[in-house]
């Protein structure tokens, strides 16, 4: 008698590492090296202050700093310099990636039928989920351990090092958590994931309100970003928040093995609802097709980018007040890529620069689900109908296009909301005007999504995210080595004026749109000559 192999998930747990190794190496080198850039040129920027170290103090007392960046905590430390200038940004992109990951690995494969065949084996799938989770779950820490690392070879303390990278690990640990639950809550990639990073940008949001506004601090306790923030790395090396953030993510990750165990493959207990009349309003067209698949997720897009714009409208007043009585604050946040911040015409073109990312992962959003439909099969129907691939790529880009013009007019009106509301100097006409000028940087990702979507389909979001995060993280980093200008020439924000302080710089913009319109069209063409999926 053939004796039977023991079930083991090792196969399951090399598919999962392979399915992440890539965006966890590029994470990791990212967060390790911006980390221990900015120690190391700590002692360069102290020794240009001023006050010396003393100077940084002016900076815990400002409810505009504490709001954007969080509290300015052991500022006299390069560790607590760099967690300050490096903690949001570094979590943000944490959280973003590991949201992103745990929905396309679990709910994405899963949508994609590839989970038919591999739930067909031994392997139970409470195993399978639970070993994707353990994955993910290594690929967070590995990156927590590698700012460690990178913060103790810079000569910092290594408990206050070791308490940042717990941070870190364990926020992305809880984007992982939130990922899984929405994965096996929601029927599909697209919904799952637009859930989990709506909910972890609240929880930034109530980590900003926590920090800017004193009676309401207990919103710390509520926000993985929060907990981060109350650990206090190099100022006190807290334990107990991370603990308490551990216990979330333990129960996330609870949650999210019981759910896949107890519904069917393909289903959800949410979303899909039963036997209802048939919605016909915009079938009619392709581009009334495109318009409808577009209108939810723009309302979420809408509110996020409306209340963070009004939140920076809020603070302008505030800000332009402490940076013009602190003069290094304006010269180090010029070396961040936050320039012009005097004023608040100067801090409006300053912060609408930023609007170009987010912008950039609309666009993207909206091509990559456009490239899992054909993937899932969902459009051979339409694309069987007498209309072309052209036709299709054309109306979805021209929906997205719009709408990132939409969110763009958003993100001015709330500005000029905002500081309406403080009592700030900034017409409508010069905020509308400053958020209009980032137009051509999300041009740019948008035809860099669609150069993708022709060429490699599966690279849509990191392809597409080239011009907008990674020019700016370029522009941030050859802005703080002051590297020579060839270097961050490449960047679309080193082109972008700062309107409504200056006029734009329409040459740039022209060349920048070109670009992109070059890029859409080498993507359409390749898109309409290769085989659909």
């Amino acid at each position: 008698m053939t004796a039977v192999a023991p079930v083991t998930a090792r196969p399951v747990a090399a598919l999962a590492t392979r399915l992440v190794a890539r965006g966890a190496g590029v994470v990791l080198a990212v967060a390790a090296g911006m980390s221990a850039l900015v120690a190391a040129t700590y002692a360069e920027v102290i020794a240009s202050a001023p006050g010396g170290a003393g100077s940084l103090a002016a900076l815990a007392g400002n409810p505009a700093i504490r709001t954007l960046f969080g509290e300015p905590v052991a500022l006299d430390d390069p560790g607590g310099f760099t967690v300050w200038r490096t903690g949001t940004v570094l979590a943000v992109l944490v959280v973003v990636w590991a949201a992103l990951s745990a929905t396309r690995i679990l709910r994405g494969e899963e949508d994609a039928g590839r989970w038919d065949l591999l739930l067909a084996g031994r392997v139970p799938v409470r195993t399978v989920v639970a070993t994707h989770l353990a994955v993910l779950l290594g690929a967070v820490t590995a990156i927590g351990a590698a700012v460690t690392l990178a913060l103790i070879a810079t000569g910092t303390a290594p408990g206050g090092a070791a308490v940042h990278g717990a941070s870190l690990a364990l926020i992305g640990a809880a984007a992982v958590g939130t990922g899984a639950v929405t994965s096996q809550v929601l029927p599909d990639r697209g919904r799952a994931a637009a859930a989990a990073v709506a909910l972890l940008v609240s929880g930034l949001l109530a980590r900003m309100v926590a920090d800017g506004v004193p009676a309401l601090e207990w919103l710390h306790w509520v926000s993985p970003f929060g907990l981060a923030a109350l650990a206090r790395p190099y100022g006190g090396d807290r334990v107990l928040p991370l603990l308490v953030l551990a216990a979330a993510v333990a129960a996330l990750l609870a949650a999210a093995t019981a759910l896949a165990s107890r519904r069917d493959l393909h289903d959800a207990p949410l979303g899909t609802g039963g036997p209802r009349p048939p919605r016909t309003r915009l079938l009619g067209s392709l581009p009334a097709f495109a318009v409808r698949r577009l209108l939810r997720p723009l309302v979420g897009w809408t509110v996020g980018i409306a209340a963070f714009f009004l939140l920076i409208g809020l603070i302008a007043e505030s800000m332009t007040t402490f940076l013009t009585d602190n003069p290094l604050f304006a010269e180090l946040a010029a070396q961040a890529g936050l320039a012009e911040l005097g004023s608040v015409e100067g801090y409006a073109a300053t912060l609408f620069a930023l609007l170009a990312i987010p912008l950039g992962g609309f666009a993207c959003a909206r091509i990559a689900g456009l490239a899992r439909a054909e993937s899932a099969r969902h459009l051979d129907l339409l694309l069987a109908a007498p209309r072309t691939r052209r036709h299709l790529l054309g109306a979805e880009t021209a929906a997205t296009a719009a709408g990132a013009v939409a969110l763009t007019v958003t993100a001015g009106l709330a500005t000029w909301i905002g500081t309406t509301v403080a009592g700030a100097p900034l017409a409508v006409g010069a905020a509308l005007a400053g958020a209009l000028n980032t137009l051509p940087v999300t041009a740019l990702g948008l035809g860099a999504a669609l150069l993708a979507l022709g060429r490699a389909p599966t690279l849509v979001v990191p392809v597409g995210m080239l011009p907008t995060a990674g020019g700016f993280v370029l522009d941030v980093v050859a802005d703080s080595v002051d590297a020579p200008a060839w270097v961050r020439s490449p960047s679309p924000f080193d082109h972008l004026a700062a309107v409504p302080v200056e006029p734009p710089d329409l040459p740039a913009a022209i060349a920048m749109l070109g670009v992109a319109a070059a890029f859409a069209l080498v993507g359409t063409w390749s898109h309409s000559r290769r085989d659909i999926g």
